[in-house]
């Protein structure tokens, strides 16, 4: 019987030729297909830089030794693999002068003309590519008075500097109230001349 399978699988198949239809041609040839351009204007990323050409055993701290002075005003590092990164800036002026720093180790150039694999990860991580921004001021009153209640101690701060303290609160509140009436003022198109 294996014989007789076997032979049964050699035979061409033969049939009315009437209802052999032709074999097309492919429409794409997916074997040389090549992914388009990720094509990013200058001013969809203007904050953002490509940083590219480093050696692979950098790490982030490397990176951001290079970019020290911009760490104060905001600056932060996306990964893009061993060899290339984006710098994100808190603004394009800042993104824009680190365009003019040399230095040895790495390359740097506007997103606009980065790789391929930088401008998709650009593009993946939109919401994570905002201007980078300063840490807002903090204040130890809330967690002083948590903790000296938890442990029912006595807060040994004199009275001239937690009312000192209160006070920088309530600055740091009305400031904050300010910037968010003047935000919707902006918003709603009402005059800022009266504020």
């Amino acid at each position: 019987t294996e014989a007789a399978e076997a032979e049964s699988y050699s035979v061409p198949l033969s049939g009315n030729m009437k209802n052999r239809k032709s074999i097309q041609e492919p429409r794409f040839d997916y074997y040389n297909h090549e992914l388009p351009d990720i094509d990013l204007s200058e001013c969809e990323f203007p904050h953002v830089i490509e940083i590219y050409d480093f050696p692979q055993e950098f790490r982030t701290e490397d990176l951001l030794r290079i970019f020290c002075s911009y760490q104060k005003k905001g600056f932060d590092i996306k990964w893009v693999d061993d060899t290339h990164a984006l710098g994100v800036f808190s603004s394009p002026i800042a993104a824009r002068d680190a365009l003019g720093i040399k230095h040895t180790m790495v390359k740097i150039r506007p997103l606009s003309q980065a790789t391929r694999a930088a401008k998709a990860k650009a593009r993946a991580c939109a919401e994570f590519l905002q201007p980078a921004k300063e840490r807002p001021e903090t204040s130890a009153a809330l967690a002083r008075r948590l903790v000296i209640s938890a442990l029912g101690v006595r807060s040994r701060q004199s009275k001239t500097e937690r009312e000192a303290e209160l006070r920088k609160l309530q600055e740091a509140r009305e400031r904050k109230r300010l910037e968010a009436k003047q935000r919707e003022d902006i918003w709603e198109g009402r005059d800022q001349s009266v504020v």
